[in-house]
């Protein structure tokens, strides 16, 4: 059973090395392509989270500790789960579509400006759930 996934929708990634990890849709594909006949979707998600930052801890301290490692991939939709959150990434579309995210240097690219926008957003303290590892 397909579930409707939207852009900017926070799902769950499933299978694979980042299972069990949150990421946001980019672009969805639920009808599939030529090359990928199955729904699929690019998602940038988190692979290593924020460790936990207390008041006690230096600036130098809390700001090591507030870096994201993240993950930028496309996914079948069968191995993604959708929640019910929302998050709004404001990225480049041209950096991110599938052609861009085969060459590794654009990949590269792609990454780094991930991981300063997701930094910036997980320092407003919006969107608490999102930059939790998941608990079960």
């Amino acid at each position: 059973a397909l579930v409707s996934t939207q852009s900017t929708g926070v799902v769950l990634v499933l299978n694979g090395r980042n299972a069990g990890r949150k990421a946001v849709i980019i672009k969805s594909q639920e009808e599939g392509t030529g090359e990928r006949p199955y729904g699929h979707a690019l998602v940038i998600g988190i692979s290593r989270y924020p460790k936990k930052v207390t008041k006690s801890m230096g600036k130098k301290k809390q700001n090591k500790r507030s870096k994201i490692k993240p993950f930028v991939k496309v996914y079948n939709c069968n191995h993604l789960q959708p929640t019910r959150y929302q998050l709004d990434l404001p990225v480049d579309k041209e950096l991110f579509n599938k052609n861009s995210i085969k060459d590794p240097a654009q990949k590269r690219k792609a990454l780094s400006q991930v991981k300063t926008i997701l930094e910036e957003k997980y320092k407003t303290a919006k969107s608490r759930w999102f930059f939790q590892k998941l608990r079960i």
